[in-house]
């Protein structure tokens, strides 16, 4: 789409099993046609029963010491290839953790991501709002909470009207919390809702901070989402923009988008750019954002260092997510190549889905932007990160039988408590 790559000689590594890991190795399986290989902790579905990806499970690879001692051993079996090794974490804690030891990897791996102080200010969320204001960039209005609020035993003071957010800074911790009613993110309606889950959160073992955010109005369908690839010389050379129409309503993955339009703003497009050159960024980058009707501006949420889970839609689109980091560091391509602002004419548009059809058609709030995925699906122009027509076997078609299963049966228990 935006620049032929010649065969050039490479090999992809990603970190993970999810939908991410499977997006990210059929894009690259589109460029060469040979399977992708990949490690990870333990097997996830959408990786299982693939010919694209070959998935190495190491136990309690998900974490130091485990993690750089198996690194450094994986390391051995490439450090005599002649072509590049790109490495790519596809979890935020993968990523994490490719940063924190670049330096002991970058001699035989090819690390597109940015240095350990840069993760430090953008991993975590209070640390992202503080740049977001150096770099005047709009986000919700927010409060801290920490758990030292919490064990004073004194009355946390909650400034914004109910309904309010509430989500972990760090949520790479949170997923080792566990309680009844845990969410990846909270939409709380009253203060004794508030009480009660920051009380919860706190006596189950987490120990990080929690962001309050005043609750921006609207539904999903005023969402967008931004993946950007920057260059190892900090030019940003990719931006692909997309409204989400629809989100995961189940606890465990609230915020997961299941639906996406590609879509084209020029306003964002050179916001971001701005930001990501400025501090120097390296390597693809995932923003989620909401548009404040009350101000008109989008307001962002957080930056991930890896791309989104629902990334394939660039892809799906025409801008294949792969082939950035390979013009980059294996053919050079990228070096004089201008910043690609995608869907601004786009004619392979094409709706993505993360659910059935019939899931979308049923909940998608109903609007211009529903019109216009309602016609890409007559025309057939739209499709999903995990059924490619040339990964296809009985077990992988019964596979995503069951997924499709379980998101009709997700939907139909917890949409209507999480709409609004």
């Amino acid at each position: 789409r935006v620049m032929a790559i010649e065969t050039a000689d490479f090999t992809p590594i990603l970190l993970g099993s999810d939908f991410n890991v499977y997006g990210m190795a059929r894009s690259f399986y589109e460029m060469f046609h040979k399977p992708v290989k990949a490690f990870a902790q333990r097997e996830l579905a959408p990786t299982r029963f693939t010919k694209i990806v070959d998935l190495e499970l190491i136990d309690g690879f998900a974490e130091d010491p485990v993690w750089i001692e198996e690194m450094l051993k994986i390391k051995e079996r490439y450090q005599d290839h002649e072509e590049p090794v790109i490495l790519i974490g596809c979890g935020d804690g993968y990523a994490e953790l490719i940063v924190r030891h670049k330096k002991e990897l970058e001699d035989v791996f090819v690390c597109p991501y940015i240095d350990v102080d840069m993760l430090h200010q953008l991993n975590n969320k209070e640390n992202f709002y503080k740049i977001c204001e150096k770099y005047d960039l709009p986000y919700p209005k927010t409060q801290i909470i920490t758990k030292e609020m919490h064990d004073s035993g004194e009355k946390i003071e909650q400034p914004f009207d109910y309904p309010v957010a509430l989500k972990p800074a760090n949520s790479i911790a949170w997923l080792d919390v566990k309680f009844e009613g845990r969410k990846k993110a909270f939409r709380i309606r009253s203060r004794e809702e508030f009480d009660r889950i920051v009380d919860l959160a706190y006596t189950n073992g987490y120990t990080g901070d929690f962001i309050l955010q005043d609750f921006i109005p609207g539904d999903d369908s005023n969402m967008r989402v931004l993946n950007a690839y920057v260059d190892q010389d900090h030019k940003v050379k990719m931006m692909c923009l997309g409204h989400p129409l629809l989100e995961d309503p189940a606890p465990s993955a609230i915020g997961n988008y299941v639906a996406i339009m590609p879509e084209y703003n020029q306003e964002i497009y050179d916001t971001i750019k701005r930001f990501l050159e400025e501090i120097k960024f390296t390597g693809y980058a995932n923003f989620d954002m909401k548009y404040d009707v009350r101000d008109g501006k989008y307001k962002l949420f957080e930056i991930n260092l890896r791309q989104g889970r629902s990334s394939f839609f660039v892809t799906l689109n025409g801008y294949n997510l792969a082939q950035w980091v390979v013009s980059d560091y294996v053919t050079g391509e990228l070096k004089d190549a201008k910043t690609l602002y995608c869907n601004e004419h786009n004619d392979h548009a094409a709706l993505w889905l993360g659910v059935p059809v019939k899931t979308f058609k049923k909940y998608a709030r109903e609007n211009e932007a529903k019109k216009r995925a309602l016609e890409l699906i007559k025309e057939n122009r739209y499709g999903t990160t995990y059924e490619y027509s040339e990964d296809m076997n009985p077990k992988r078609w019964l596979l995503i039988k069951w997924m499709n299963h379980n998101y009709v049966k997700n939907f139909a228990r917890y949409f209507a408590e999480n709409k609004g």
